[in-house]
């Protein structure tokens, strides 16, 4: 390293100062990454700068030797070739060269706004090579949702033969640090696809491409597609103003089987994007939440974004949290799975409570949506009458055979103390 040339001039270093009005795109805190770096890291595709370095290691190891065959550095260098394909055949559906070149000019305007967006300097990113990549990351971008949304005839292209690869690309294009700007995206699809498909938006095409249709309000801004994964379950919470103001972190809550064996119900409602947790006459409703493969790779890039963007609304965050303090053990899990809360891909409850636990670990709390709830939810199990009641229905009418003797006995008990009264008084009358 040449100690002369200017810090920015290496990859990873910070952006100083930053510019708050575009900065929106953020390599993740170690102290995140560390616990589980896979749902940072792109599986086969890079796109922007973050990772930009990347690709001249993998080429590099190949020019060496070495055997990536099995990699994903193999995989990233297939990836940049295709981008090279996608490239081509946009180009010649849409006026070729032409569009190309108007492409660049479009890009070329906004760099300095691009470079800006990113919390890292961009600056040992040449302009010429700083703008290429631009332009193939976006068009693949572009090419990849037509097709996979099928808009564009996808046959022959072996990411979308199978479910595998496409579904990887997918994913990949969700990570925080595998981001663009969404105003570039958009400004490079509205005025050269529409020319071919006049009312697709480029809004419309990637709510589409996520399933979020009816999902996020027309006046919804977000700046890439990680914010718009977080817009969508953000927007479920009503009072964020009041939230803002006056927000806690929790300090304690008892666990879903404590809790449950302390005679709280719970309800699952809602839609599984929801985060709206609520708490009335002992019963906790919560929104059903589909655990799969793909869940922790969603929440660990929404909270890595909203620690470094949204650290005082970091609502996302603060869900997570809340799941951990009722999820401790399988115990916790199966109760929620009982109570159509969870749905689970993964067949080990133990499993899924140590990835719920291990979500939040390095997540700094500035303060809960769920600071109240968590507060009521204590103070019902504290009560001595509210346990007092859950254990009497556990024990003498856990089951109905139980149930059923438990009635019977005291019917007995009922009518046995009739007789008695009844022996007692006819005797009395029968006195002299």
């Amino acid at each position: 390293m040449d100690v002369n040339q200017p810090r920015e001039m290496y990859p990873g270093m910070w952006r100083y100062p930053m510019n708050p009005e575009f900065c929106c795109i953020y390599r993740v805190p170690n102290r995140l990454r560390e616990v589980n770096p896979e749902p940072y890291t792109p599986q086969l595709v890079l796109i922007g700068p973050l990772h930009h370095s990347v690709k001249s290691q993998a080429l590099k190891a190949l020019y060496l030797g070495d055997d990536i065959t099995y990699t994903k550095s193999m995989a990233y260098l297939d990836m940049e070739e295709h981008k090279k394909t996608y490239l081509a055949e946009f180009a010649a559906r849409i006026e070729g060269e032409t569009t190309i070149d108007e492409l660049r000019r479009m890009i070329k305007e906004e760099e300095e706004t691009i470079r800006a967006s990113y919390q890292e300097s961009t600056a040992w990113i040449q302009s010429p090579e700083f703008v290429e990549m631009v332009l193939h990351d976006s068009v693949f971008i572009i090419e990849f949702i037509l097709r996979f949304s099928g808009v564009v005839d996808k046959n022959g292209d072996p990411l979308l033969a199978g479910l595998s690869l496409g579904i990887t690309v997918y994913y990949d294009l969700i990570l925080l640090e595998n981001q663009l700007p969404f105003f570039i995206l958009e400004k490079l699809f509205n005025p050269i696809v529409t020319r071919i498909w006049p009312h697709l938006t480029f809004r419309d095409l990637i709510i589409i491409f996520f399933g979020f249709q009816g999902k996020i309000r027309r006046s919804s801004k977000f700046k890439h597609f990680t914010d718009l994964i977080r817009c969508v379950r953000v927007e479920t919470l009503p009072n964020l103003d009041v939230w803002k103001s006056k927000s806690k972190p929790i300090k304690h809550m008892y666990n879903a089987d404590k809790l449950d064996s302390g005679g709280v119900k719970f309800k699952a409602v809602g839609d599984e994007l929801s985060l709206c947790v609520s708490f009335k006459n002992g019963c906790l409703k919560i929104p059903c939440l589909t655990v799969d493969d793909s869940l922790e790779m969603k929440l660990r890039n929404i909270m890595a974004l909203e620690q470094c963007h949204y650290p005082n609304n970091a609502r996302v965050c603060s869900y997570a949290l809340f799941l951990d303090y009722l999820i401790d053990t399988d115990k916790d899990v199966d109760l929620l799975l009982e109570k159509g809360i969870l749905k689970s891909w993964i067949r080990q409850p133990a499993k899924v409570a140590q990835m719920v636990n291990k979500l939040v670990t390095g997540i700094v709390d500035t303060g809960s949506y769920y600071h109240d709830i968590a507060g009521e939810v204590n103070e019902y199990y504290r009560n001595l009458v509210n346990r007092s009641k859950a254990i009497l229905k556990r024990v003498y009418f856990g089951n109905p055979w139980t149930g059923t003797a438990t009635i019977a006995a005291t019917f007995l008990l009922v009518m046995t103390l009739i007789q008695t009264w009844a022996s007692i008084v006819q005797v009395k009358e029968n006195e002299p």
